[in-house]
């Protein structure tokens, strides 16, 4: 269910108002949902525009139209509109956009590429840096491969064993190591060169 405040729903009316045309409603949809990247996408929506997979959230005076392949990452969203000094501010939390953590049980390639996106990935990128699985061994090792600007780097060893080791085998108790499958001289724009 998708929590719609007054002053939003007030806000949406204002707009669909001042917009004329075909427009039947407001269109909301997840863009790269289940992923680090996820945003939301509000847009006006005409009949044209509706395939009949969306969810539809009467409101008073208009109709939210959710998305309906992306509908499960908007479930429980909140949309609030807040008004200031200089005009107002909508906002929109969607706790479940960037997907959910897999359950204990799931598989260690599972949960080692979760945290890699979710919890890794997002650290790297300050340094224009990444890191993708490339495998894990029947006996619990977790070989990686560097990308970017870690590609090549001079501190590759030490980010892999003081930062990446310690996360994974933190939150995934079954690792017994993890490892560096890169060949690190073939790096074409370190951010710290070798």
């Amino acid at each position: 269910m998708i929590q719609i405040t007054e002053s939003a729903q007030t806000h949406f009316r204002r707009l669909l108002e001042t917009q004329g045309g075909d427009a039947v409603g407001i269109r909301l949809s997840a863009l790269h949902a289940g992923t680090p990247k996820a945003d939301v996408r509000l847009e006006f929506a005409e009949k044209s525009d509706l395939d009949g997979n969306e969810w539809a959230v009467d409101c008073d005076g208009f109709t939210l139209f959710v998305d309906g392949g992306t509908a499960g990452y908007l479930d429980g969203a909140e949309i609030d509109y807040r008004t200031n000094a200089t005009g107002g501010e909508l906002n929109i939390r969607a706790p479940k956009i960037k997907g959910t953590a897999p359950a204990d049980g799931a598989s260690i390639p599972e949960r080692v590429r979760w945290m890699l996106d979710n919890e890794i990935n997002p650290q790297l990128a300050a340094h224009k840096g990444n890191v993708r699985l490339e495998e894990v061994t029947a006996d619990g090792v977790v070989l990686l491969r560097f990308g970017g600007g870690c590609h090549g780097c001079g501190m590759a060893d030490v980010t892999l064993k003081q930062g990446i080791e310690k996360q994974l085998m933190a939150k995934i108790p079954s690792i017994t190591a993890v490892r560096d499958a890169t060949d690190h001289s073939t790096g074409e724009a370190p951010y710290i060169a070798r």
